[in-house]
């Protein structure tokens, strides 16, 4: 097969466009499908220390007024537990970054890499990388299974004002409603004195269907009442967007297309999970940062493989999905444990987060492994 281009990647977004850059670096020729993004996406991002470290390497880091470091968080369960989480460093647990700020910083990097050429369907290449999100085209066409979860739930994203200073803190609630879950959280945004918060509220699908036809006092009033008035009033700033909730992976992340050309599977892709825990995107980055770094090794003790060997798509395989099991498991489980009905179980649940929160140790750990 002759073609141009070392590599093809299906998808523009984020971890599209950060592979990009990344392989660029590796003077790869790499043709991206898919022009930037321009719906306006209320959506903000929860990335940890290893997603900020891969942009600034890149320098595609927000400024300090679109990327606000979380200091602590708080998480309420739904009789009475709770858990708290404080930062170890200044850095923050977590950083909450602005959609729409990082995919123009990606793409104004990406107009100064004369390697990369942006077009607008896919072409040949030796490898093809599909970054297309869940409902990718390149996954049905080529038929691989995509193993399903639905949750019978929807996230609701918008942004609000609030009353108060959000004090660099994330709010989250595990709440009942008539026997049904909603978990909402307030990440915070604008920076250290900012008073806007992102919401992402996951709820039963009807709810959250209605809730997005409804007026900005009404929505306003429903986050305010589910938040506890934590924040104060809150008013909303944004439209609503609502998607579905799944966990969800492909069985096989690389393979050959009919052709012989190579293709390999990243992101939401490869894989879903519920956003309780705010690793999405997260998961998606680590999956490019793997693939380029196997990739890299041509340059060294592996000089003599091609771009669309077979070992090194598979070694990315092999470690992305055991790096992920432990994940899956944890977001589903917690989604399962809190979504329960019954008494017995809610008060365990509820015990199990007070008691976990004196267990200073463990939460050490797990603040280290969310963080990395």
């Amino acid at each position: 097969m002759t073609s141009s281009f070392d590599i093809c990647i299906r998808g523009s977004g984020v971890a599209g466009s950060t592979l990009a850059l990344l392989l660029a670096h590796q003077r790869l020729r790499v043709a991206l499908a898919g022009q930037p993004p321009v719906v306006n996406d209320v959506r903000a991002f929860a990335l940890n220390a290893r997603s900020h470290e891969l942009l600034s390497d890149l320098r595609c880091w927000p400024d300090a007024g679109q990327a606000t470091p979380v200091q602590s968080m708080r998480v309420w369960g739904d009789a009475g537990g709770q858990v708290q989480f404080q930062s170890p460093s200044i850095h923050g647990l977590t950083h909450i970054v602005d959609v729409p700020a990082l995919e123009n910083l990606l793409a104004d990097a990406i107009t100064f890499q004369p390697s990369i050429q942006r077009v607008d369907a896919p072409v040949k290449a030796r490898l093809t990388v599909v970054c297309e999100g869940r409902h990718s085209s390149t996954r049905q066409d080529l038929g691989v299974a995509y193993d399903t979860l639905p949750y019978a739930q929807h996230a609701l994203a918008t942004r609000v004002r609030c009353a108060k200073p959000h004090r660099q803190q994330a709010l989250q609630w595990f709440n009942q409603n008539g026997h049904e879950l909603d978990i909402l959280a307030l990440l915070p945004m604008g920076g250290s004195a900012g008073d806007e918060a992102a919401v992402v509220w996951s709820m039963p699908s009807a709810r959250a269907v209605q809730l997005q036809h409804v007026s900005p006092e009404q929505l306003s009033d429903a986050i305010t009442q589910a938040s506890r008035q934590t924040l104060g009033e809150l008013q909303v700033s944004s439209a609503a967007q609502v998607w579905p909730l799944q966990l969800a992976k492909a069985a096989h992340w690389s393979g050959r297309f009919d052709d012989g050309g190579a293709w390999v599977l990243t992101g939401d892709a490869a894989h879903s999970i519920h956003p309780l825990a705010g690793l999405g995107l997260n998961l998606g980055l680590a999956d490019v940062s793997e693939l380029a770094a196997v990739l890299k090794e041509r340059e060294t003790t592996a000089y003599w493989r091609s771009v669309d060997d077979r070992f090194l798509l598979r070694r990315y395989e092999r470690a992305r999905k055991a790096g992920l099991q432990v994940t899956w498991l944890a977001c589903d489980g917690l989604q399962r444990l809190f979504n329960h009905p019954n008494t017995a179980i809610q008060t365990l649940r509820n015990w199990g987060l007070n008691s976990f929160n004196q267990f200073t140790p463990l939460k050490q750990w797990t603040v280290q492994q969310a963080m990395h």
